[in-house]
């Protein structure tokens, strides 16, 4: 088997607008310290997704992300490597662009739809999915509930909203400094008791000061880990952090699509537990997974993944070190939006887990000809 093209759909999203961030200055801090907030444009909600077709007639399909890259581009450099290659060589293919990465000008983690899509070829070769074919370690994947900043009020509506699904993990995002969010966070362990499971992101809002502060009162009501509380390029702070706090802290998201660089970060103590998106690539996750098992801690997938759901869940229930799905703000309009483009399956939660499905390869069932009705343009 040859791979004889990578194409790339850009979809249309229908009633879907398309939206920028707006950097703004969080107000009634001493010092400056800045968030974003997302402006709406008067544009449709666009998407991108890969098809990797071969000489025996099977392909690949992914949600493409090209993190703020130059799609077009980045498609010819794919398609000078690769085409022509057997997809069963995934581990070669991986090597040669990941060890090429830095001679063709690109981020780590660059190629990694292209790896999604090489993992869905095999699974549909083999007729089994994914997590067939990795080692199946549990039948569902525990999801925690989050959402953007906003007041205790709106998280407690959330944790509600998650409990009729079953769920009974929250993480806020909170970025009023530490002292606004100790009581926040005291109010909702309150509110849930004992028995459920809270994190805390504040989004590089905190000082050093600050999150050993707001750590020690998390670590006393039980929180299960403390996420980018600053900036992740300050590793000796979080050395510190890590040093200071018995509670988890996790801090790479910023650098998970380098894995060289996570890893770095998780030996030299600046974090505790890795982050990862298998936008980055299914054979980059599952190294990094390895590596954090035999370093004794887990791999938190970041956010609801490709295929709108289907990688992160046929990953989730494979790696034995992964605690978590990520359900973020929207995530059921999020999935929901495959529907809008041809996947007939998007994947559900049933007491409080994200089930993955049982097709082939990354089980998605495409309405194919919906994908090409909604696409506006081919690269």
């Amino acid at each position: 088997m040859k791979i004889t093209d990578i194409v790339v759909h850009v979809v249309e999203v229908p009633n879907r607008k398309s939206s920028i961030h707006k950097i703004v200055q969080v107000q009634g801090l001493k010092r400056t310290q800045y968030t974003h907030t997302s402006v709406p444009r008067d544009e449709p909600a666009h998407m991108m997704v890969m098809r990797v077709q071969t000489d025996e007639g099977v392909e690949g399909i992914c949600t493409y992300d090209a993190s703020g890259g130059d799609a077009r581009y980045t498609l010819e450099l794919l398609r000078a490597h690769v085409l022509g290659e057997d997809p069963f060589r995934r581990e070669f293919i991986f090597q040669k662009l990941h060890l090429g990465t830095r001679w063709v000008y690109q981020k780590p983690g660059w190629f990694g739809t292209l790896d999604n899509c090489l993992w869905d070829i095999a699974g549909k070769v083999a007729g089994l999915p994914i997590y067939k074919l990795l080692g199946k370690n549990r039948d569902g994947v525990p999801v925690y509930m989050t959402a953007g900043d906003g007041p205790v009020e709106m998280y407690i509506e959330h944790i509600e909203r998650g409990r009729e699904l079953g769920i009974n993990a929250y993480k806020p995002h909170s970025y009023k400094g530490g002292k606004a969010d100790i009581p926040i966070m005291e109010k909702l362990r309150e509110h849930v008791g004992p028995d459920y499971d809270l994190m805390l992101d504040p989004v590089c809002s905190y000082t050093l000061r600050e999150a050993i502060e707001v750590g020690h009162v998390l670590e006393e009501l039980d929180f299960i880990w403390l996420e980018e509380p600053f900036h992740e390029q300050r590793m000796n702070d979080y050395q510190e952090l890590c040093a200071e706090l018995t509670i988890p802290v996790m801090a790479n998201e910023t650098l998970m699509h380098d894995m060289n660089l996570s890893a770095q970060w998780l030996i030299q103590g600046a974090t505790d537990r890795l982050r990862a998106n298998a936008r980055h690539g299914t054979t980059q996750v599952l190294k990094l997974a390895h590596f954090a098992e035999l370093y004794g801690t887990t791999i938190e997938l970041n956010g609801i993944g490709g295929l709108f759901g289907h990688v992160h869940a046929q990953l989730g229930v494979s790696i034995a070190n992964n605690s978590y799905f990520e359900h973020t703000g929207g995530g059921r309009q999020v999935m929901a939006s495959g529907e809008l483009i041809g996947v007939r399956n998007v994947p559900e939660i049933v007491n409080g887990e994200l089930i993955p499905a049982d097709g082939p390869g990354w089980g998605v069932d495409w309405d194919l000809e919906l994908l090409e009705k909604r696409t506006v343009e081919k690269l």
